[in-house]
Parts: C-alpha cells; structure tokens; sequence
C-alpha cells in the first residue's frame, strides 16, 4: 500500500523550481570538471539517504536531456545490520525502471569482532564499504562511481582537515579513488544540503536510517556542522563565499614550499599575484554582490 502523499499545487511548484536548480548545479558540475564522458557506465552509490537518492534522481533526468550517451547502475551495499529493512530499495529501484545491484555482504559482523563495544565503528566499516564498492564496480564494468556527497560535506570536510588534521584538503569533486583503479565523481558538489533535505521531502524519497548500526555520529563532524549553520544564520553568504574559496587557491600566499617554490623568489621576479599585501586591509564586496556573482557562476552551464 502506498504512503505517497499528493502535492498540493504549491508544493508542485517548489519541486519544479528547485529540481530545475538542482539540475543545474548538477550539470556546471559535471561540464566543469568533466565527470561524465560519452559511453560512461555511472555506477550510482544508494545509501538509502536523501543526498543519494536525489544524486539518482538528477542523474536520470539529466540523462533524458544529455548531448552524449551514458548509462546509470544503481548499487546498494546490504550490509545485514540488524532491522535493515531489505525490501525498500529494490522496490523502489523497481517502481524506476533502473538497472540495479545489491551487494550482500556481513561487514556488520566484521565491525563487532573488531570493534570494542562503545568505539565508533564508522572508520572502519567506512573502508569496508569502499572496497566492496570498487570491488563492485569492476565486476559491473563501471567507469565512473558517482557519491552523493554535497557542498556542504566538502566544505565541513575541509574544516575537520584543517582544525584536527593540519592539512588544507577536502573531498575532491573528481579524483582516483584509492586502490588506483576508478573515477569517483561527486555530481552534487554544487549542491546546498538545504536544498537536498527540501527535494527530498518533496519527492518522498523512501528514507532509510543510518543509525542501525548503533554507531554514535562523528562528533568533530557535527561540531563543525554546528559551526557553519550559526555562522550561515550571523553572516548570510558566508557559506557560499568559503566554497568560492575553495575553488580559488592562491599558492604564493600560503606556505606550501611544494606548490610555489618560494625560495626562487627574487627582487627581480616582479609582483606575483598582487604581491605582498599583508599590511593592507581586507577588502570585501557586499553580500548582495556575492550573491548575484555565485547565481552568476552556478547559471552557466548545464548538460541538456
């Protein structure tokens, strides 16, 4: 029995609207750093949570419209956690019409074994879920696996790396995934998570907790998530401009002697991006000029 509940027109209009800038970002995204190729086979990673259903959702609409020809696989990873609910996703990939795969595999047991009762589990059953799916992706001749990570996980991703790691290091949008054999794409790297958690109220997507395992939430994570939601509610836009950030490294003014080779600097060398202007103030255009040049940057391109 169906508890799908009919939109009122409103709520017709909103799914319009937003699904349209959802594909949008998507499509800058792909087009930007060129995530999808003629004759891919996407290889779409379902958790059952929203940001992946609506990675699934965008990816076949923009697949009707595409210049080129590509093709999508569905695959979910049942790891037999207790009360995981095994008829959700197929059902639903069913009612798709999408080509599909669950992968059957006990790491739930595994992280019991090795994990003593109060640790988080989260690492290591975060690597065993990453082999299985590029062990999967090679049995399925995928070319490409898509993950729903958002802008919103990699600017949070960022922070933790800088405030606990030492590092300036995010998650990447396009890269080799570890073990050296596969392209790992991240289509809603573009995307606000804000945005995601309305589409997927909208759409009723067939949500699947994530705490079967019992596993308490990565804290560091939710403490930085804390942190940016009450710097977005101070300072509106100050999201948008870290994620500009983000795509806008300038190396000669950090300290990486790998990325600029500071010590061939000279009097002679000339002024190297504007040159040193520490002793200057900082200048910033208003939020209103932020925002109209992020619409600006997030509206040019889009795969139809």
């Amino acid at each position: 029995m169906s508890t799908f509940k009919t939109l009122s027109p409103t709520q017709q209009v909103q799914l319009a609207k937003l699904e349209k800038r959802l594909r949008r970002h998507v499509g800058q995204a792909i087009a930007e750093y060129n995530m999808i190729e003629e004759g891919d086979k996407v290889m779409v990673c379902l958790s059952g949570g929203k940001d992946s259903y609506a990675l699934l959702s965008i990816l076949m609409l923009l697949r009707e419209s595409a210049p080129i020809h590509f093709d999508i696989i569905a695959v979910n990873l049942d790891q037999k956690q207790p009360g995981f609910p095994e008829h959700i996703l197929p059902n639903y990939l069913d009612s798709l019409g999408i080509e599909y795969h669950i992968v059957e595999e006990d790491t739930y047991a595994i992280v019991k074994d090795k994990i003593p009762e109060g640790k988080t589990t989260c690492s290591l059953c975060s690597r065993l879920r990453r082999a299985l799916l590029y062990k999967a992706a090679k049995s399925l001749g995928a070319t490409k696996i898509a993950l729903g990570h958002h802008r919103d996980d990699m600017i949070e991703t960022l922070m933790l790396n800088m405030f606990y790691g030492g590092k300036i290091k995010s998650m990447p949008a396009k890269l080799v995934s570890d073990n050296g054999e596969h392209v790992v794409i991240r289509p809603l790297a573009f995307c606000k998570e804000a945005e995601l958690i309305q589409y997927g109220e909208l759409k009723q997507f067939p949500i699947i907790p994530c705490n079967l395992c019992g596993s308490q939430p990565n804290l560091q994570r939710q403490n930085i998530k804390r942190m940016l939601h009450e710097w977005h509610e101070e300072s509106p836009g100050r999201i948008e401009s870290m994620f500009t950030a983000m795509k806008n490294v300038v190396p000669s003014h950090l300290c990486d002697s790998n990325l600029f080779d500071f010590k061939a600097i000279t009097s002679e060398s000339g002024i190297i991006n504007g040159g040193d202007t520490a002793f200057d103030s900082p200048t910033f255009e208003n939020n209103e000029q932020n925002s109209s040049q992020h619409a600006n940057e997030l509206n040019v391109i889009e795969v139809k």
